[in-house]
């Protein structure tokens, strides 16, 4: 027994990995349990390494930094790598007012933030710990200590706010989400997933009557439309082919159309009478609808294809296929020749069966080739994202420059790679339980670190008057954001609810939030907000904390 209890308090790095390891192990262990149907998840890491900390447990000062430091960056690259493949395509959509919406729950937030020294007699310091803990933003928080390091400030008063704010935060968006939901809320304003749409095509079946297009070629139809679409089948003479851009439309022709959904009723205009068949059901028996042609989704795993653009691969004049549909990340985006492909994706091709066979060799379809995650290109992203961390940005009015420090950096980079990799032929895909175990590791390494290190005076700043203080100036700053913004956004935009939430929890960083709206909800729509809004919320409040602290200290 003896020999344990030296092994734990001899600082070595064996002695390192022990604790931090046991701080993993018992706060994701008690992370599972929930308390009335809410559960904080991994923040009972950073629980269970304060109350190690508390109980007198420490490792070596050098050894924590550079855990603290490598989790975090793992943590926040790997989020940017997933959500980089869709990040501009949302904000080009309905992402923008999204995003402003966000945006003032952030500015409101900084706004309290900054008043908060004259309104509860707090340090500056310690109200950038109380914000970041408010928004459950340990990125941001990290950011603030690295500014302070640099100002040869005092670090502890901003771990010890984002400490006491931090489980408040995050249950405080839950009972905004709850009080809004029991006392505005419609059932008119909440989209179920049975009524949402879960990709951005639109697959109906037409007769060709508008007299304007007889004798006109496929090719041609685009230019006269405005609008983007890909015929998938043509049936004329009781017989079905795969028409290509030379085929010649007539009178009494069946198409089977895949197009954007905002294009359906321009779709009806342009060909004729639509069917009343639903093709955009996910029990469709494709290859019943006739007996000559199969459609299949092939695996992208061969590497050279990895950022090609779809056009350049010219399936249809080699194959004699269609390709209608690419399924990626959960969404099903339109096959047009301009879309670059990524490793990972799911093609629908329609064709011959000889002629998919050979389809499938030119993309893959072997599983097992994407099992195995590129490891160069995370280290490469990894080593770029902190270099661009480290670049000073001068802001003028301010005498210190800017940095994007560990957080920012490896973020925006993640994004960069997960969206622009493959065209410069990087492979980035990883499979999304690799990268859900890159996010987890890092974040609990970095939540251990930071709980071990705070917990030293946590308990004695508690019961303290200031600590009361801290915990309701927190509270506050977490739901008045967020029940004005939110039902702003629901009465005044008329935006359904369960993006709402979406919207509301990414620009607080609180995924436990998000969880708790996807169980309530049974809706979909709250993670694609979440997504959309995350990236650009996490990065303004690290270069806020950091602002705030130049501006004003």
């Amino acid at each position: 027994m003896e020999w344990i209890l030296d092994i734990l308090s001899q600082h070595s790095a064996l002695q390192a990995v022990i604790i931090l390891s046991m701080i993993c192990a018992c706060g994701l262990a008690l992370g599972k349990v929930k308390i009335l149907g809410i559960s904080l998840g991994v923040t009972f890491v950073f629980f269970t390494g304060i109350l190690l900390g508390h109980l007198g447990l420490s490792i070596d000062g050098q050894v924590l930094l550079y855990a603290e430091d490598f989790g975090l960056a793992i943590f926040v690259y790997a989020l940017g790598v997933q959500v980089g493949p869709g990040f501009f395509s949302s904000l080009r959509k309905s992402g923008v007012s999204l995003t402003m919406l966000a945006l003032l729950v952030v500015l409101l937030g900084t706004a309290f933030t900054i008043a908060m020294p004259a309104m509860f007699h707090v340090k500056l310091t310690d109200a950038i710990g109380i914000m970041c803990g408010a928004t459950t933003n340990t990125p941001a928080l990290g950011a603030a200590q690295q500014t302070l390091a640099q100002l040869h400030q005092p670090t502890s008063g901003a771990a010890l706010g984002c400490a006491l704010t931090y489980p408040l935060g995050v249950v405080g968006v839950i009972l905004a989400i709850l009080f809004m939901h029991k006392t505005v809320v419609h059932k008119s304003d909440i989209v179920t997933s049975g009524q949402e749409q879960h990709d951005q095509t639109y697959i109906a079946a037409y007769h060709v009557e508008n007299p304007g297009i007889f004798g006109k070629k496929v090719g041609e139809l685009a230019s006269i439309s405005g609008a983007q679409f890909i015929i998938s089948r043509l049936w004329r003479g009781g017989k079905v082919s795969i028409p290509s851009s030379d085929t010649v439309l007539n009178e009494g022709d069946r198409l089977l159309v895949i197009t954007n959904d905002d294009s359906s009723a321009t779709m009806q205009v342009l060909f004729g009478e639509q069917e009343k068949t639903d093709f955009n059901k996910d029990d469709i028996d494709w290859n019943a609808i006739d007996s000559k042609l199969v459609s299949r989704r092939i695996l992208v795993t061969r590497p050279n294809m990895n950022g090609k653009r779809l056009g350049d691969l010219k399936l249809r004049n080699h194959f004699g296929v269609n390709v209608t549909r690419i399924f990626r990340n959960g969404m099903r985006l339109l096959a047009t020749p301009d879309l670059h492909i990524l490793l990972g994706d799911r093609i629908t091709v329609v064709g011959e069966e000889a002629s998919i066979a050979n389809v499938e060799k030119i993309l893959g379809n072997a599983v097992k080739d994407l099992d195995e995650p590129n490891l160069i290109s995370i280290f490469i992203g990894l080593t770029i994202g902190l270099l661009v961390g480290l670049i000073p940005i001068a802001i003028p009015g301010i005498g210190t420059p800017v940095r994007l420090g560990l957080a920012g950096g490896p973020i925006i980079i993640g994004i960069l790679m997960g969206a622009y990799g493959p065209r410069l032929h990087m492979v980035t895909y990883t499979t999304q339980s690799a990268n859900l175990m890159m996010r987890s590791l890092g974040l609990s390494m970095y939540l251990a670190c930071l709980g071990l290190d705070s917990g030293r005076d946590f308990f004695a700043t508690v019961m303290r008057p200031e600590g009361l203080t801290w915990i309701l100036s927190g509270f506050l700053l977490t739901v008045i954001p967020v029940l004005i913004v939110g039902i702003m956004a629901l009465k005044l935009m008329k935006i359904d609810f369960g993006t709402i939430c979406g919207m509301l929890c990414g620009a607080m960083a609180n995924p436990m939030a998000l969880d708790y709206a996807l169980d309530s909800l049974k809706s979909d729509r709250a993670s694609v907000a979440y997504t959309t809004v995350y990236p650009l919320c996490m990065f303004v409040r690290v270069i806020l904390a950091q602002l705030i602290l130049l501006a004003f200290l």
